[in-house]
């Protein structure tokens, strides 16, 4: 199975200046563990997790100042829609993380996360087992 599959189509994305709570309450709202940051002053794409939003809160900073720019991942492995879910999770486990931004050329496609990984396989061990 390719990621295009098993990806979330549906992504948040967020600007470098929206503040750690805008962030976390739009993820919590979708029931989502990440945000694209796209930042139109920058080139690339860099995601924040839920991990980041925890780490921020438990070193005592202000999640009402401090702003997504500074607590995110710009050295983001990205995987294709094409890459086979195997794929995604060797990344995912070389890494050490959960999500991965999906570009189709240069335009965000979706994020695969451990999550989507997980339901796509237990999927098909029901089909191919019951």
């Amino acid at each position: 199975m390719q990621v295009r599959e098993a990806m979330s189509s549906q992504v948040l994305v967020v600007g470098p200046e929206h503040t750690l709570r805008q962030a976390a309450q739009m993820m919590s709202a979708r029931g989502i563990g990440s945000a694209v940051v796209i930042d139109p002053d920058s080139e690339g794409v860099g995601i924040m997790t839920e991990r980041d939003v925890l780490n921020a809160i438990g070193a005592g900073l202000d999640c009402d100042v401090e702003r997504t720019g500074a607590h995110l991942t710009w050295d983001v492995v990205y995987a294709g829609p094409e890459w086979t879910v195997e794929e995604a999770a060797a990344a995912m486990a070389r890494g050490g993380f959960r999500h991965l931004v999906v570009l189709d050329g240069r335009e965000v496609a979706g994020v695969i996360s451990v999550r989507d990984i997980m339901r796509v396989w237990s999927a098909n061990r029901m089909v191919n087992t019951g």
